[in-house]
């Protein structure tokens, strides 16, 4: 048999580069270590069979002692049950052979309130499961000693195992005795596996960590919306087990190797954020240089080091957002002296306003606030304008249609908030639609080519509204759409693809942000936020100039995300390949 130690120390670095290699390496690990293949058997160790047997004349010692219930008689382990073979010395063996089940107790499924104290005897739950150890950190859940004496089943001992039934089903922690707590009790929930032989515990608790035990596991775990498993299934688990002085062994050289695992995993976030706290110290460089050399010599610190910097999808988001931020600052592309200024596309918008205003099309707006010079969050260059986005659009906010009058399918859908996501429309996302009829009756929340979608509801800590999307075309897919509730739509009165883009600078949208209505967890915005919305307007050859930049530089975005993907997964083969050989 070749060393498959040697073997892995041979492939960590393939582990180190898959994005969860070290992870799988882990798995492996123990996989290895099941089947005997880890460490070198030694012909002079004590077989696994006479540790058995040792562990049987413990069992009647204690059902003599009445410690412990006789429990049925589990049977034969067949030739055709075992999933592998075992190396000479091992046995296949019944989990109910080597260890005592015991449920949590029924009579208390959670402690009365009535009996909570500041200190005692503490109650665990599966929140106290943390990292494979019981901890107690869900609060504070005491009873008496008087009161735990009650108890008939659930007191846990020293290095008792305790497995979660209900919920995270097979999720698994070892209780340790500490110098704040020398017991406690867990609920019908859990169920507590108690070895027989207490040296079994640390290979017991790598077994219950590996591939196999967890399949074993999900074979007998039933429900859908609830996950659960009845505790008696555990006694029939097969044990893979070594003899103790292999045990030993085993469990030596996998804390070298996960120790090793450790390492490689810190090793790689400390490499993951340098590249992350480098390339943020660049872009932030770049967003405040104040003279063109500045922004040469930022940009070319990013270029010198693209190929590094840009390997890792966080970066990648980043240089997204920073684009769209230069563009809106008006560093993205040079200006012209001779482009046309803003100023004078405000005058003909505001002509094509009173236009419409004067055909009836639309109504003539209210005069909006003067904008203060302690509004705006950085200077523009010559021929841009800071303007409100009620001067230059027409807001339009949504319908509260009646959810009876919705159906299941149709020609004209109702978008709500689900359906729209930053520069993507999901026609397919619960869909709603109106009858013909409605649709007439409210045809002025049609939608129509290149307005804007807005959400403008949300959650008011994550920031998940505010987002714009463009309708290239309506019909789309053949369907008209509509605005619903919560969801407006912003129709420029001139072209609307550069302001597609600056609607999602943070920058420009921290205002908006802390203007935002409603309670402490939902952020409402309304029509008079969007229209009094502070963004900077270029003149309308530069907004096209922008366009054109933005576009090429977001391709090479996606580039760069699919180099990431087709690395990530020739790294995913690669690993896979490897982890086939061992």
């Amino acid at each position: 048999m070749p060393d498959d130690t040697v073997l892995l120390e041979r492939h960590f670095n393939t582990a180190f580069a898959a994005p969860d290699g070290i992870q799988k390496l882990r798995e492996l690990i123990l996989t290895l270590a099941m089947q005997g293949k880890l460490v070198p058997q030694d012909p002079t160790d004590q077989p696994a069979s006479e540790l058995l047997k040792a562990i049987e004349v413990e069992r009647q010692q204690l059902i003599a002692e009445k410690q412990i219930r006789v429990t049925r008689l589990l049977p034969k382990i067949k030739v055709e049950d075992v999933p592998y073979t075992l190396p000479k010395g091992w046995e296949w063996v019944q989990l109910g052979n080597i260890a005592t089940l015991e449920n949590g107790d029924r009579s208390n499924r959670y402690p009365n309130e009535n009996d909570h104290q500041e200190s005692g005897i503490p109650f665990f739950g599966a929140k106290d499961m943390v990292n494979g150890v019981l901890r107690f950190n869900n609060g504070l859940r005491f009873i008496s000693e008087a009161k735990f004496s009650e108890l008939t089943n659930g007191k846990l001992i020293d290095r008792d195992f305790v497995v979660l039934l209900r919920g995270t089903v097979g999720k698994i922690a070892i209780f340790r005795v500490t110098a704040e707590f020398s017991t406690g009790f867990i609920n019908a929930q859990m169920l507590i596996v108690r070895m027989l032989n207490k040296e079994l515990c640390n290979f017991f608790s790598l077994y219950s960590s590996s591939i196999f035990f967890q399949s074993l596991i999900a074979i007998k775990t039933t429900g859908s919306a609830i996950r659960q498993m009845p505790a008696n299934v555990l006694l029939d688990f097969l044990v893979p087990l070594p003899p103790l002085a292999e045990q030993h062994r085993i469990v030596a050289k996998i804390d070298r190797l996960m120790a090793r695992c450790d390492e490689l995993e810190t090793l790689r976030a400390d490499r993951n954020q340098k590249r992350i706290t480098i390339h943020t110290a660049a872009l932030d460089r770049l967003l405040t240089a104040k003279e063109s050399s500045d922004f040469s010599t930022a940009w070319r610190f990013i270029t010198q080091y693209f190929g590094e910097l840009y390997s890792v999808k966080e970066n990648v988001a980043e240089l997204r957002k920073a684009i769209l931020q230069l563009a809106v600052m008006g560093k993205l592309v040079p200006q012209d002296p001779t482009d046309e200024p803003a100023s004078e596309l405000l005058k003909a918008i505001e002509a094509e306003k009173q236009r419409l205003v004067k055909e009836g099309k639309i109504k003539q707006s209210k005069p909006l606030p003067e904008i203060k010079p302690q509004q705006v969050p950085y200077e523009l260059p010559k021929g841009w304008n800071w303007v409100r986005l009620g001067d230059i659009s027409q807001i339009i906010g949504g319908f509260a249609y009646k959810s009876n009058l919705f159906k299941t399918e149709g020609t004209r859908q109702v978008l709500r908030l689900g359906n729209i996501r930053p520069d993507l429309i999901r026609l397919n996302e619960n869909p709603v639609f109106i009858d013909d009829s409605l649709g007439e009756l409210t045809s002025e929340l049609c939608l129509l080519k290149n307005d804007i979608l807005i959400t403008m509801t949300g959650t008011r800590s994550k920031h998940d509204y505010l987002y714009t999307v463009r309708v290239e075309e309506n019909p789309m897919n053949g369907v008209l759409l509509y605005l619903n509730q919560r969801v407006g739509a912003i129709r420029l009165f001139s072209d609307a693809r550069y302001m597609n883009l600056a609607l999602k600078v943070e920058i420009l949208k921290d205002a908006i942000f802390s203007s935002a209505t409603g309670s402490a967890n939902q952020a409402n915005i309304g029509i008079n936020n969007l229209r009094e919305w502070i963004v900077p307007l270029p003149p309308l050859t530069e907004q096209h100039r922008i366009i054109a930049k933005t576009d090429r530089i977001m391709a090479l975005c996606d580039q760069l995300d699919e180099q990431i993907d087709a690395a990530t997964s020739k790294q995913t083969t690669l690993l896979n390949a490897v982890m086939t050989q061992v």
